[in-house]
């Protein structure tokens, strides 16, 4: 019996299945390797922030991330960002990571710069230098750009303060900038922050006090080292606001010490007390040309609102408990004195 020949059609159409077949194999292919690239897990947990430095370019952000472990596959990251146009859109800024981001969302993260803010958070600190330091390991901005603006009279000039008063504006706290925030805006923000503080309220209360809001400043600094204890400032202050009204020279020790340079001292000596130095308030009448630290916010509300009394002098207590002896009179204040000291004597501290 001769065999029955299938049609051609019927071939044509088998080789038009598996074509198409084919086709959606590879279409799936192709779909799956670009959403893998696009779409898959990629961001590690090696590291929890990723830092972009001003003026880094798309090849520094790379070696970061390679060198970092930041990503799983480098490869896919970089035909990623490379098709999205990212090297043309790096902004700096200090960027949270989380484990298993995509490259599509780790990408439009740094590109639309959508970074986490920072919040800055410094404490009362004696020198410039110290200051600087403590906020170059918080933000971009380095320790020598902070001190070349606090120390430039010109730049301090357009905020009503010089190179010694300029210590003034800043009021320990905490505060919200972002990472690459430079010294100039860093100085513009805080001088917001001080403006915000100074409140018609308070301008007024400096006024009463016939001192300037920076006066109220540098008065409060030397409160701020006289006081172990901030229930004591207002007391304090009354008696300096007292001195200051009656002509006295302030005859403030944290003055003295500043004035040498030397913060070890514990006992301040006859030698010390005639340091050559505009900050000595035994040798000048009035308010020194600066402070002599970075004054508390607690400080400035002291000056402001002082404690009333007849207080002219005071020295520290014989308990050695942080706390002062408060005198109206130089003979009561020299018997306060005396025992304070004894008391040194008896612990045996000679400077």
């Amino acid at each position: 019996m001769a065999r029955e020949e299938k049609p051609a059609s019927g071939r044509f159409k088998k080789f038009i299945i598996a074509f198409i077949i084919i086709i959606i194999l590879a279409l799936g292919g192709t779909g799956l390797f670009y959403y893998l690239r696009y779409f898959g897990p990629n961001v590690t947990d090696n590291q929890e922030y990723l830092y972009i430095k001003t003026g880094s370019e798309f090849q520094d952000v790379y070696t970061t991330i390679r060198e970092q472990g930041i990503v799983k596959d480098t490869t896919t990251f970089r035909w990623a960002a490379i098709n999205m146009k990212y090297p043309g859109r790096v902004k700096p800024g200090k960027y949270r990571l989380e484990k298993g981001m995509s490259n599509r969302r780790f990408i439009n993260m740094l590109a639309a710069g959508n970074q986490e803010p920072v919040k800055v958070t410094f404490k009362t600190y004696r020198l410039k230098n110290q200051f600087a330091a403590a906020i170059s390991q918080q933000l971009e901005a380095d320790s020598v750009s902070l001190l070349k603006l606090m120390d430039s009279a010109e730049f301090v000039k357009k905020y009503n303060f010089t190179p010694e008063t300029v210590y003034t504006m800043f009021l320990p706290n905490s505060y919200e900038f972002y990472w690459n925030t430079s010294a100039e805006q860093f100085f513009n923000k805080m001088h917001d922050y001080y403006e915000k503080f100074w409140t018609p309220e308070r301008q007024k209360q400096a006024a009463d006090l016939g001192l300037s809001q920076t006066e109220v400043s540098i008065l409060a600094s030397i409160v701020d080292w006289e006081a172990l204890h901030d229930d004591e400032m207002p007391s304090i202050a009354g008696l300096y606001l007292n001195r200051l009204k009656k002509g006295m020279k302030l005859q403030a020790d944290p003055t003295v010490i500043f004035s040498t340079g030397d913060f070890t001292i514990r006992r301040v000596l006859n030698r010390h007390l005639i340091t050559n130095s505009p900050y000595n308030t035994y040798l000048h009448t009035g308010l020194p040309p600066g402070p002599i630290m970075m004054p508390s916010e607690n400080a400035v509300k002291a000056v402001l609102s002082p404690q009333k009394s007849n207080y002219l002098y005071m020295c520290a207590k014989e308990d050695f408990s942080g706390y002062h002896n408060f005198a109206d009179n130089e003979a009561e204040h020299r018997i306060n004195a005396r025992k304070f000291q004894q008391a040194l004597n008896e612990r045996n501290i000679k400077k």
